[in-house]
């Protein structure tokens, strides 16, 4: 059960949002604060008074189901309205628990893909650019702009790594649960048995973080700058313009060199350096706040098999919610995408209000 005093708050502030937003001094700035504020409260207000009305509602119905003096069609409709009026209740604080659960504040961001092949040689570096090629379709189906950070590509069209930023709305919220080993089962085109190989991807899904989300000083860093090399040791260019930055503090390092400027390159070694120290600091205080609980839908380690996509059967499994689609090439093409999103993010939503 929710305190009283909590839904009550809850309320108070609603009404105290209207007022500031009728003020005809209010500034431009805090007018769109409050706005956002207001609507996200706007939205379960309604169920918020009604929460608070159950018990009085439910006396003065109980009182009529004790009336002996009461008509037995009366009594049915206050049969019936009861029954409703407590599944409405169950509803409403479902409903305003989901609402007071601690943000995601990293839920709005941008976010910065990165996919690796991983074992299974050529047909795991297939399966690397067709998991980008899903998400790029997520993406243009969202409406999200995809734009490459690096790309090392591999024999037969296959990608050994990508690295990519997505913007547009409520990214990281929809693809974080994402990180991890994607393992395929399917027949390569260059195996002539006919047998089924296993391979895999490993996917990181990084809230982009801003300059204002982190503070890196500048002799904090070591930068090296070397001549870019092409496949086969070719020469890219004969300027040195590739960048690698070293984090010294955390030893995290990261190589650029796709642009043939040096500064380009630099830019989007920072823009990677600062969502990985951000995601190892998200990382930090989340395992400060679970050390006894470790969470069912994933800790987001790279490390972790969170899905197979078997081919022959057609099907995609996500191990972390035992849920199966039998629509793999529906899924492949992000028509279904967010079927799956949707299942992750209400068991995360459950696992959530246990803990809460």
């Amino acid at each position: 059960m929710i305190p009283r005093k909590t839904i009550e708050e809850l309320i108070s502030k609603h009404v105290l949002l209207e007022k500031d937003l009728s003020s005809a001094k209010i500034d431009k700035k805090f007018f769109a604060e409050k706005s956002k504020e207001y609507s996200e409260l706007n939205e379960i207000i309604t169920d918020a008074k009604k929460y608070l009305s159950f018990e009085n509602d439910k006396i003065e119905l109980e009182k009529i189901l004790k009336d002996k003096n009461s008509d037995k069609e009366f009594l049915k409709m206050a049969e019936t309205e009861l029954r409703d009026l407590e599944t409405q209740y169950e509803k409403n604080e479902k409903k305003l628990k989901l609402f007071l659960l601690p943000k995601d504040e990293a839920d709005k961001k941008n976010a910065i893909i990165e996919i690796r092949a991983g074992t299974g040689g050529l047909e795991a570096s297939l399966f690397a650019s067709d998991l980008f090629k899903m998400y790029e379709k997520v993406s243009h189906k969202k409406k999200w702009n995809v734009e490459l950070i690096s790309i090392s590509r591999s024999e037969a069209g296959g990608l050994k790594e990508v690295i990519a930023s997505i913007k547009g709305e409520n990214i990281y919220s929809t693809l974080k649960y994402e990180s991890g080993v994607h393992r395929v089962q399917r027949v390569p085109d260059t195996e002539t048995q006919g047998r089924v190989h296993t391979s895999a991807a490993t996917v990181a899904v990084l809230p982009e973080a801003e300059e204002v989300d982190l503070k890196i000083n500048d002799s904090d860093l070591r930068i090296d700058v070397f001549r870019a090399g092409g496949p086969g040791g070719q020469s890219v260019n004969t300027t040195d313009s590739a960048v690698r930055i070293t984090h010294l503090p955390s030893g995290l390092s990261v190589s650029q060199q796709d642009e043939k400027s040096q500064h380009k390159n630099k830019a989007k070694g920072m823009k990677i350096l600062r969502s990985r120290l951000y995601e190892l600091e998200r990382n930090r205080i989340d395992q400060e706040r679970s050390k006894d609980r470790k969470s069912k839908i994933g800790t987001g380690d790279r490390s972790e098999r969170i899905r197979t996509y078997n081919f022959p059967q057609g099907r995609v499994t996500d191990h972390r919610i035992n849920l199966t689609l039998h629509k793999l090439d529906e899924f492949m093409e992000g028509e279904i995408f967010d079927e799956m999103i949707e299942s992750l993010t209400l068991r995360a939503q459950e696992e959530s209000l246990i803990n809460l």
